[in-house]
């Protein structure tokens, strides 16, 4: 099985890859999230790996629009432990470091301990590894990484410091993707991600959340975005979880009475860390 990444080897999304899917998957790197989608619709690939939300730095809203936009199905999620280390290229100390190279959600994830270093400029880059990579090939220095000990096992670079990350607690959900045309199956599924856009008056989101409740669905995630060409309107994107898919069922009949617009954007089995 092809399973499409964002990054390259030794990124987080690699490492999600391989402990979801097994040691010896077939991993397809990616520049952007994008082009993980165009692999998926083109059936270069089977499945994609996508991060989706972070403990410390929240959702990431383009992605969001991304499985909606394309129509992709979330067939799974896998909860990981980040761990940042900043590393650099051999024989050098903090000190010496002018630039942090690093995809933006992981120097958000690490805002904080640049606070003492006003001197260090932070640079946004696609992909975690991807810097590592590059410092390493090119012996570059004054310039370091952010990224897991893996990476710098794989590139060969020293770390300065670890676990750098805000909050020592840092996880970010990934979910596995498939093609909108392959349908669901039969798969046993205790969670559900959907979309749903409603009538733009008092209470209508307050008689959803309603619906929920009375079908003994537990919400564990809510996310909003406008809708595109129609301001004032949003577009809600749920997840939930139960125990009963007889509950689950009996929520979407009636959801797709009461929304303008429903779909259901996954069927899976939750992640238990």
């Amino acid at each position: 099985m092809k399973i499409a990444i964002q990054g390259i080897k030794g990124s987080f999304h690699h490492l999600v890859a391989l402990n979801y899917f097994g040691p010896t998957v077939d991993v397809i790197e990616c520049i952007t999230f994008q082009e993980i989608i165009d692999k998926l619709n083109q059936k270069e690939v089977e499945r994609g790996v996508m991060a989706l939300e972070n403990s410390i730095a929240g959702s990431i809203l383009p992605n969001y629009a991304l499985i909606d936009d394309y129509d992709m199905h979330v067939i799974g999620e896998f909860n990981f432990s980040i761990d940042h280390n900043l590393m650099c290229y051999e024989n050098q100390t903090l000190e010496d470091i002018k630039e942090v190279h690093s995809h933006p959600m992981a120097l958000l994830q690490c805002k904080e301990f640049f606070n003492d270093y006003d001197r260090i400029s932070l640079v946004e880059a696609t992909d975690t590894a991807k810097v590592a990579q590059l410092i390493s090939k090119e012996k570059l220095k004054g310039i370091a990484a952010i990224g897991s000990k893996e990476a710098a096992k794989t590139y060969n670079l020293n770390v300065l410091s670890e676990s750098i990350q805000t909050i020592n607690n840092n996880v970010t959900r990934f979910v596995i993707l498939k093609n909108n045309l392959e349908p669901f199956g039969k798969k046993s599924y205790n969670k559900a991600s959907l979309k749903f856009i409603l009538d733009h008056q008092r209470g209508s989101l307050a008689a959803v959340l309603n619906v929920l409740s009375d079908c003994l669905l537990n919400l564990t995630k809510i996310q909003s975005l406008p809708v595109i060409k129609t301001p004032g309107k949003y577009a809600f994107f749920v997840d939930v979880k139960f125990k009963k898919t007889d509950f689950f069922q009996k929520a979407v009949s009636i959801l797709k009475i009461m929304a303008l617009e429903f779909k259901i954007i996954g069927q899976y089995l939750e992640h238990k860390n």
